[in-house]
């Protein structure tokens, strides 16, 4: 016949399953004071245990177990502390009551005439500014990729940038080859181009063009309407 475990409303047999699940089962020490006080711990009104009696491995905390060896073990002097104890049987909890603990909380005075002041609680840093990092993790980690996110995204924009004046340079080369090749450019219009290309009239750098850029494209459009 499988052990039970004697503690009160507990369940747990010695089976496979229970095995198979990690709870192991331990009797009742041999020494008398410390066998009283497991039976004590149980608060079951007349318990005495027996040679068979036993207790699951569930009533137990984490330090009480000696692991090192192949068998599980009660350390020596281990007491079972783990119960779940229906309202009658859990015991109240003491309160300070008496006049020398209601004065304890109070903070003594330095002179003796008045008492100290409590110092002020840190403020909490505000989150909401952009410098702040987030308390959890999860929301620093968020925080972290839109920052990725937005670095790639002007990483693109900047490609796409170099590609645009790429191909405005290479229009432009093949313009002026072909207003050369129709001997359509005058003297002024070579002095602006022998240098190098003149990037900086090709680009809108406000809301509206500069007088050289106009003067420019004005330019361009006498010697031919293609450039």
């Amino acid at each position: 016949m499988p052990h039970s475990c004697a503690a009160l409303g507990c369940v747990h047999r010695c089976t496979v399953q229970t095995r198979s699940r990690g709870i192991t089962f331990h009797r009742f020490p041999k020494d008398q004071e410390l066998r009283k006080q497991w039976e004590e711990a149980l608060r079951r009104e007349g318990f005495c245990a027996t040679q068979s009696s036993t207790l699951c491995s569930e009533h137990f905390r984490q330090e009480d177990f000696d692991r090192t060896g192949q068998t599980v073990r009660i350390r020596n002097g281990a007491i079972p502390s783990v119960f779940s104890f229906p309202a009658h049987l859990q015991r109240p909890v003491a309160t300070r009551t008496s006049r020398t603990s209601k004065k304890a909380p109070e903070s003594p005075s330095v002179d003796g005439s008045q008492p100290v002041q409590e110092t002020e609680p840190l403020p909490v840093p505000n989150v909401d500014h952009s410098y702040a990092l987030p308390t959890s993790p999860d929301d620093l980690r968020a925080r972290l990729s839109e920052a990725l996110a937005r670095v790639e995204s002007l990483e693109r924009e900047k490609r796409n940038a170099k590609d645009r004046e790429r191909r405005a340079k290479n229009t432009l080369r093949g313009l002026l080859e072909d207003l050369r090749g129709k001997n359509l450019t005058n003297d002024e219009l070579k002095d602006d181009l022998n240098s190098d290309l003149p990037v900086h009239l090709l680009s809108k750098q406000g809301h509206e063009y500069t007088k050289d850029q106009k003067e420019f494209a004005l330019t361009l459009h006498l010697h031919g309407p293609k450039a």
